[in-house]
């Protein structure tokens, strides 16, 4: 058996589990790793600014492609600076591998420099999290490692590499290293028919796809299911993209924030709800006295502990959402042929209507710019093949909302964590995974700042994508929050700034900083530009292959629509009269459609 030093074990290792994309900056501890990775040359680099940037992307990697991106850094705050990364990660149930440096293991109870017990820091936002104290430990541990974030419910991990077991020599042959198994619970024949015994009891059932179903790569199949059942299915924030949006089936978002009026109108209808891979996020349901009453729930998700979490449905089952929905499919196509299948054509009709109703305006030629028209916009500007990224705030509500999503892994989002800063770097993830591919990233102008540094890994690696920024100059959405407090109390980001007189009052001068760091950068303050603007950012993209931002200056003070229960969400904008209000929705406003089922 060969002898070689633990690193050059690990960069094997890597190589065989099929985590070659790498995120992260060297350290002085974690210099063996990188001397290691550097005389292989198997595992592609990206140097990014800061390490959180560098979790993000790995983040955002592993989202758009469904392999593990790996995030590298040093001792100490290296190790700190990840730990934002991994809960955005465990929250989403993203796979993830970070790796740290550690001091030598015989000064770790000596306050050594940048000696922090980063695994006990990292255990509560990871499946799990190791210091590895014996060089031979590293091929097991490794080997664990890969098997605890494909299995079940997927998740990050951090690995800390002390210095002197990353130098230390161990044998190891690669040939007879194999990948752990992975286990992920299946439902069987029998759940399955009471699954599809439940569903097919009432007049309206509804599917709630939720992000399980990306996860397994089920959304083809899930599309077979609705159309076998025909009946409307539902995607949640995490979820969207799993059937297309132009898909007759799709019945549109539903949540209190992030969801379409049609959306919440046909799930107010339902009778049972089929919930595929989903958490019934509060976002998505709101008030559950309104969400649960006068329907039956199926829980179907791959972690055992999340059913009954938020609450108890009629029935739960604990499977990978693709096993499920092969057996579903399976009984559903057998009562189909066997003429005992119920006939949905008319709930599903009446689905598919109503998403000709409800349309939130979105054609505004107010000056400054209403953000309603930004969606619209880039309705028109960006094909059903673009890839969109965003995090938080009233941009990505406004976004869910207005934007439209035709396939899955086609929207990166941070859901549940919610970082402001994430979609710069995850952005870069992300065309790191679909290189040639359009990727576009929305965002507020406060998170937009808050890793702005990070454009510069764009222009050094040559990551285009179009990073639209719709400056309000103010932390909208909680501005929005502080209403009922009858306050506006410091989120306002607005200045003078005295090198830009140009922002008039925005403060931030994003063209400049954009370009000083190697990007380029189109600013728009008359919505009419919009199109013009959308089309020079692809070409520039194209043309230079660096990230191009597209800075949008809006009306200050916008409220987006929500409320505390699907049945009370409060609409502050007009809502559309005719088709020309909303030229971009999925189908044309029609108010007299037929929606009776």
């Amino acid at each position: 058996m060969a002898k070689m030093r633990a690193v050059d074990a690990i960069v094997l290792i890597l190589e065989k589990e099929g985590a070659t994309e790498a995120f992260g900056l060297p350290g002085a501890a974690i210099n063996p790793l990188y001397s290691a990775m550097k005389q292989h040359g198997g595992i592609r680099h990206t140097l990014h600014r800061h390490v959180e940037g560098a979790s993000h992307a790995a983040d955002g990697y592993s989202r758009a492609t469904g392999k593990i991106g790996l995030c590298l850094g040093t001792s100490g705050p290296a190790g700190t600076d990840m730990i934002t990364g991994l809960y955005a990660a465990i929250a989403d149930s993203i796979p993830m591998l970070c790796i740290t440096g550690q001091a030598p293991t015989h000064v770790l109870h000596k306050e050594d420099f940048q000696a922090v017990d980063i695994e006990s820091i990292a255990k509560p936002v990871t499946k799990y999290a190791s210091t590895i104290l014996e060089p031979g430990l590293v091929p097991g541990t490794f080997a664990k490692a890969f098997q605890v974030m494909r299995s079940s419910r997927p998740g990050p991990v951090l690995l800390d590499l002390p210095i002197n077991v990353q130098l230390a020599e161990i044998d190891f042959d690669i040939d007879a290293y194999e990948p752990l198994p992975v286990e992920k619970p299946k439902a069987t024949r029998g759940q399955a028919e009471k699954i599809v015994d439940l569903l097919t009891s009432g007049k309206k059932p509804i599917i709630i796809a939720g992000g399980g179903v990306i996860n397994a790569n089920a959304s083809g199949k899930l599309v077979e299911l609705a159309e076998e059942l025909n009946i409307p299915v539902s995607p949640t924030l995490m979820g969207w993209g799993a059937i297309p949006d132009d898909h007759r089936l799709q019945s549109g978002m539903v949540g209190i924030q992030t969801h379409t009026k049609y959306g919440n109108a046909t799930f107010l209808e339902s009778d049972v709800v089929l919930g595929l891979g989903n958490r019934w996020a509060n976002r998505h349901t709101g008030a559950l006295d309104t969400y649960r009453a006068g329907r039956k729930f199926i829980h179907v998700d791959i972690e055992s502990t999340q059913i009954g979490r938020v609450f108890s449905p009629d029935l739960g089952i604990a499977s990978d959402a693709g096993a499920a929905i092969e057996k579903i499919l399976q009984v559903v196509r057998e009562r189909k042929a066997a003429g005992t299948l119920p006939n949905y054509s008319q709930w599903a009709a009446a689905a598919t209507a109503r998403k000709s109703t409800g349309h939130r305006k979105t054609n505004f030629e107010n000056i400054p710019i209403k953000p309603q028209r930004v969606y619209q916009e880039m309705n028109a500007a960006f094909g059903q093949d673009t890839t969109y990224v965003s995090t938080i705030g009233l941009s990505q509500i406004a976004g869910a909302q207005m934007l439209h999503v035709y396939g899955p892994r086609k929207w990166i989002n941070a859901g549940q964590a919610g970082p402001l800063g994430w979609t710069g770097p995850a952005a870069l993830g992300v065309v790191r995974g679909k290189p040639g591919e359009r990727v576009v990233a929305l965002s507020g102008d406060y998170d937009f700042q808050f890793m702005i540094e990070e454009l510069a890994v764009g222009a050094q690696f040559k990551l285009p994508y179009v990073h639209v920024v719709v400056n309000n100059s103010y932390l909208g959405l909680i501005r929005q929050s502080q209403r009922p407090f009858e306050m506006d109390y410091h989120v306002s980001l607005g200045f003078d700034n005295i090198n830009s007189p140009e922002t008039n009052g925005y403060g931030v001068d994003h063209v400049k900083v954009a370009e000083g760091l190697g990007c380029k950068a189109v600013r728009v303050t008359d919505p009419a530009k919009l199109a013009d603007a959308f089309a020079q950012a692809n070409a520039l993209a194209d043309e230079h292959r660096v990230p191009v931002v597209v800075e949008v200056i809006l009306e200050k003070v916008t409220n987006i629509a929500m409320g505390a229960q699907l049945d009370a969400v409060n609409e502050f904008e007009d809502l559309a009269l005719e088709p020309g209000d909303a030229p971009t929705a999925l189908v044309p406003l029609d108010d007299n459609a037929t929606v009776d089922a």
